[in-house]
């Protein structure tokens, strides 16, 4: 059982006061006005008629738009507002991991956070069933008012990839802009408002996928933290007795599918893939592919990864468990997102140069492929082993729940 210790916070009586009454100040009762208050309207507070307003394109009204322009116009709308609702949750959930430490008692709420994130991508990706409604004819009608806009140009969604961590190294180019910077400007080279949206967010530091390392690299790996005696010792210990387990599993496996092989050259070709993924695993775990300077920090990041999966059913890593999961979940539904959006536009245009000058279909392709944060999270899927296979766990009262005494 959890003791769990209540307090109830009160207030001296002196301070509660009944409405209207007012408080006393330096001797004297000061009486306190109450002002009415308009009653609020639905209109009033969501803006309708404003609303309703903005769906004009480059008209003043959208009196003599076709049908087709003006659901194209009302969807990018909508998702710009849930672009916005991504990026509010994002900011939040990056202050709170950028906190050192992390108060383990928000960590529902980030995650409540992250979910929330993924249904808004989910929501975008819906769209694009709507605007399939609309025939390869339908849009052509109005397309070249588009011209030389892009969605490219999204202030909200470059800043979304930059809070993430996208790095301009995986950047796709649009087209020969040099810099995705440079696609932003205005026609005259001046900057955008897009463009100063997302200058200000390059400087918005830590991004979220640092700050999820960051509160990685502190994870008590076998009962032990940064900084304590012997820590690179024993996670270099936990880094090899998990290998060896893997390696394990993997061996096993092997046999079993060489056991099934249909040809005679199967049996090498398997040997030589389970011996990539055996050796690929551990250079994983050693963090040989990064920098030098930062490997010793990168192999605790893994290991933890590694560590928080495999023992996911102690009560001190239920909830970064919980973390690990929604941001993989979030960054499928991205994933999806952008395929689904290839997917559309090549049903409605085909292989047609993009509107922005890109190559349309292929370049949304390649962002789909290339555009991903969480990298390491996702990689440590392939080196998970049974549970049955996993190291001893040490210090297990560590990770188990407080009681009182």
């Amino acid at each position: 059982m959890v003791a769990l210790a209540r307090r109830r916070k009160t207030r001296p009586e002196a301070d509660i006061e009944p409405l209207g009454r007012g408080r006393r100040g330096r001797g004297a009762l000061v009486e306190t006005a109450v002002v009415p208050r308009k009653p609020t309207a639905y209109w009033d507070y969501i803006k309708v008629e404003e609303l309703l307003a903005l769906q004009g394109g480059l008209e003043p009204t959208d009196t003599g738009l076709s049908n087709d322009e003006v659901l194209f116009i009302t969807v990018h709308q909508i998702d710009e507002l849930w672009f916005k609702l991504i990026l509010r949750e994002l900011i939040t959930v990056r202050n709170l991991f950028a906190k050192v430490p992390v108060p383990e008692q928000a960590l529902a709420s980030a995650a409540r956070g992250i979910r929330r994130m993924t249904l808004l991508v989910e929501h975008v990706s819906a769209h694009f069933e709507i605007m399939e409604t609309m025939t390869t004819r339908d849009y052509l009608a109005f397309r070249d008012k588009l011209n030389p806009a892009s969605g490219f140009q999204s202030g909200q969604l470059r800043e979304i990839e930059v809070l993430l961590g996208l790095s301009d190294a995986d950047r796709v180019p649009l087209g020969d802009e040099q810099s995705y910077m440079n696609a932003l400007k205005a026609h005259d080279g001046s900057p955008s408002s897009a463009y100063r949206r997302v200058a200000a967010r390059l400087h918005d530091k830590p991004s979220l996928v640092e700050a999820i390392r960051e509160w990685l690299s502190r994870t008590p790996i076998q009962g032990t933290a940064p900084g304590d005696p012997d820590d690179d010792k024993n996670v270099n210990a936990f880094i090899e007795s998990y290998s060896a387990a893997h390696e394990k599993c993997a061996l096993e496996a092997l046999e079993i599918a060489k056991s099934t092989a249909l040809a005679a050259g199967d049996a090498e070709r398997l040997e030589k893939r389970y011996a990539r993924e055996i050796e690929g695993s551990r250079a994983f775990l050693r963090a040989e592919d990064c920098p030098e300077a930062d490997r010793e920090r990168m192999k605790r990041i893994r290991a933890a990864l590694v560590f928080i999966e495999s023992y996911r059913e102690l009560p001190l890593l239920a909830w970064p468990r919980v973390i690990i999961d929604e941001l993989v979940a979030f960054e499928q539904a991205f994933v999806i997102f952008r395929q689904r959006h290839a997917r559309m536009v090549e049903r409605i245009i085909g292989q047609r140069t993009g509107t922005g000058g890109s190559s349309g279909v292929d370049y949304l392709d390649q962002t789909a492929l290339r555009y991903r944060i969480f990298r390491d999270i996702w990689a440590v899927r392939t080196l998970l082993v049974r549970q049955s296979e996993l190291p001893e766990l040490r210090s297990a009262d560590f990770y188990g729940f407080v009681t009182a005494p």
